[in-house]
């Protein structure tokens, strides 16, 4: 059975998604770990949603109570959130309406900003990490895969987020209110990640000419000379800092505090009197005493969420109409899917039974005759074709359980079959020389 546990901007507090975006690393792991019935796992962690997609083995209808609660203990047990405030932020979803949950996610029909083109990316991403670490199930396997099919459909068919519309570019039509003129701004990007990257582009785009870049973690100086940038030392940053029109900072840690800009700002002769600061950061990378300081105005991802645009509603309809019709495709597979081992029980059967007829015919120069034989598996192969398509039918529209049922109750088991007794045809084989 699939189950989504799945937190968001809509019903979580943007700290508790702080919180589970800092740990989904390690959840990838510990997830698929937290309870013997979860087959596999895949954790999607982004700045304005956490999901765990878990496969669980639930035998005889039972619920899958037992590991979801499980999971819930080892996200609340790594995220340092008490399991109560946790279980109460997590929305869990059953079944097939995990299919429908999951492509809408995927193709930006549950984000932010409606249509944006970098969640289909990052659940690709997340599902790839958890395939490369053993973590996934065929469920989750094919599940995924459709997904990415049904992002890219909707993307293709449909003009939802036609503009190429992103937390990243909502950020700067948001800051572009506050600089008249991007080309005579001073940037200073804080990270060098994928996600400064698409920062950069989008201040290109905007006309940004002066970007200057600084990172930590000691990859500024490759990253600038990729992207034909000025590298800030770290070390003698403060005068980029207090010198900045505008602070992009996309990394994953606090870049930023009061203390740290209004200690720069003072030691800067040409301090910059009004400085604007966008947060793409997740966890938070400028903490929110920074709007203390006077001519300091702070645009951070919960205040970008309140005012996403919704899109048009027609591509919106349309979007939803193609993950509806994608969700119900993928449950009518998985229904087939699921009569597949009756299928298997019903040949493994019907073989046996036609393999023992084949030793029984007329022999010709010591084996059966070719057309006797071909006739008989010719017989047991229409039967069989009839059987499970009639399968398959029953199992698209939601009754393979009864077809299941019908073949446990007909066809014994593997083992009976070898057991059970040959038919009483009577024996036309011609006698031998020893009787004659």
């Amino acid at each position: 059975m699939l189950v989504c546990l799945s937190a968001n901007h809509r019903a979580t507090p943007f700290d508790a998604l702080e919180r589970l975006s800092s740990v989904g690393e390690d959840l990838r792991e510990g997830v698929p770990l937290a309870h013997e019935s979860i087959g596999g796992a895949v954790v999607l962690a982004t700045c304005n949603r956490f999901e765990a997609y878990l496969d669980v083995d639930v035998q005889d209808d039972v619920s899958p109570e037992s590991a979801v609660d499980a999971a819930l203990s080892e996200i609340a047990r790594t995220s340092g959130i008490g399991f109560r405030e946790l279980h109460d932020s997590i929305d869990v979803t059953v079944g097939n309406r995990v299919a429908h949950h999951l492509f809408a996610v995927a193709s930006g029909l549950e984000s932010v900003v409606v249509g944006e083109d970098e969640i289909a990316g990052q659940v690709r991403r997340a599902y790839d990490d958890a395939r490369s670490s053993g973590m996934t199930t065929r469920s989750l396997e094919h599940l995924f895969d459709r997904a990415s099919e049904t992002s890219r459909a909707v993307k293709n068919s449909t003009q939802l987020g036609e503009s190429g519309r992103s937390l990243v570019r909502l950020a700067l039509e948001l800051a572009s209110s506050r600089i008249t003129d991007w080309a005579a701004a001073r940037v200073l990007l804080v990270g060098t990640g994928r996600y400064a990257a698409a920062a950069l582009a989008a201040l290109r785009v905007r006309g940004a000419g002066d970007v200057r870049v600084l990172s930590g973690s000691g990859r500024g100086a490759t990253f600038a000379a990729r992207h034909g940038l000025v590298a800030v030392d770290p070390t003698a940053a403060d005068g980029d800092l207090a010198q900045a029109d505008v602070i992009v900072t996309c990394t994953t840690r606090e870049a930023l505090d009061a203390a740290r800009l209004s200690a720069a700002r003072e030691r800067s002769a040409a301090a910059n009197e009004h400085v604007l600061i966008i947060d793409l950061g997740m966890p938070r990378n400028v903490a929110p005493d920074v709007q203390n300081l006077t001519g300091v105005e702070l645009l951070d991802l919960d205040t970008i969420r309140i005012h996403a645009p919704i899109d048009e509603i027609a591509s919106l309809a349309d979007a939803r109409a193609l993950v509806s019709a994608a969700a119900t495709r993928h449950a009518s597979v998985r229904r087939v899917h699921d009569v597949a081992p009756a299928v298997l029980a019903a040949r493994g059967w019907v073989q046996q039974l036609l393999d023992a007829e084949i030793t029984r015919l007329p022999t010709r120069n010591g084996a059966p005759a070719p057309e006797s034989e071909r006739a008989l598996r010719h017989f047991a192969g229409v039967i069989m074709h009839h059987l499970v398509a009639r399968g398959h039918t029953l199992a698209a529209s939601g009754e393979g359980d009864r077809w299941s049922r019908a073949i446990d109750t007909v066809f014994p088991s593997s083992d009976a079959a070898a057991a059970a007794p040959s038919s009483p045809a009577t024996d036309t084989r011609p006698p031998t020389a020893d009787c004659a």
